[in-house]
């Protein structure tokens, strides 16, 4: 595509994200964001809150779908990067978490300080209350897909692909190598029905660029 997106559907209508580009539907919160050609980065890689928010309604099935390239910033063995989606609110400035919101979260990291995230590359579930306080419910270890990664790699786009379902919690997170796989999990119920204003898209102690 010949523009700068992160699609998400709502109902079966596809809302471009990045389309509009007058705030406040499009916030630069935290870090250093720049949109260049068809491609979004993020390029402080000591930013450890780096976000950007989007309003967009959600509620019901939601896709979201984007691709994302590293660019630098792994060479200490930690960085990450992901979606706060369902957020009914967003802090125009550096948080931890993003309202009430699910965090779905990529992450490296070498040495983790938390003995629930395995070392090396992984994927966790935050549970957002506010934008100081988060939980962790869910930790997977990706350590699978890194011997399977040389170095060149990390120069191509991967695209991701995921439909949460803020009525029943489901959450499939789609194979980015075989397509016609995805993983299921289940955010708690109790939060259900999900619904939200705002996703964040953030990263942490990397470069990263993003398009679809």
């Amino acid at each position: 595509m010949k523009r700068l997106v992160l699609v998400l559907s709502l109902w079966g209508i596809t809302v471009s994200l990045f389309a509009q580009v007058q705030l406040p539907e499009y916030r630069f919160a935290a870090g250093s964001w720049l949109i260049s050609g068809e491609r979004l980065y993020q390029n402080n890689e000591k930013a450890g809150l780096a976000k950007v928010n989007i309003r967009v309604p959600q509620q019901g099935p939601m896709l979201y779908e984007f691709d994302a390239r590293y660019e630098s910033g792994g060479e200490d063995g930690h960085g990450g990067f992901g979606l706060h989606i369902f957020a009914d609110s967003a802090l125009n400035g550096p948080s931890w978490g993003a309202g009430n919101s699910y965090l779905l979260w990529l992450n490296y990291d070498e040495n983790p300080g938390n003995t629930k995230i395995p070392k090396g590359l992984s994927a966790q579930v935050y549970r957002s209350r506010t934008n100081t306080w988060m939980d962790l419910v869910a930790s997977f270890d990706l350590n699978y897909y890194v011997q399977n990664v040389a170095v060149e790699d990390l120069a191509y786009p991967v695209h991701f692909k995921i439909i949460a379902d803020g009525n029943t919690g489901e959450v499939r997170v789609y194979d980015p190598v075989e397509p016609d796989t995805y993983y299921v999990f289940y955010l708690d119920k109790k939060d259900t029905p999900l619904r939200g204003e705002w996703v964040s898209l953030r990263t942490n102690g990397v470069r990263m660029s993003f398009t679809n």
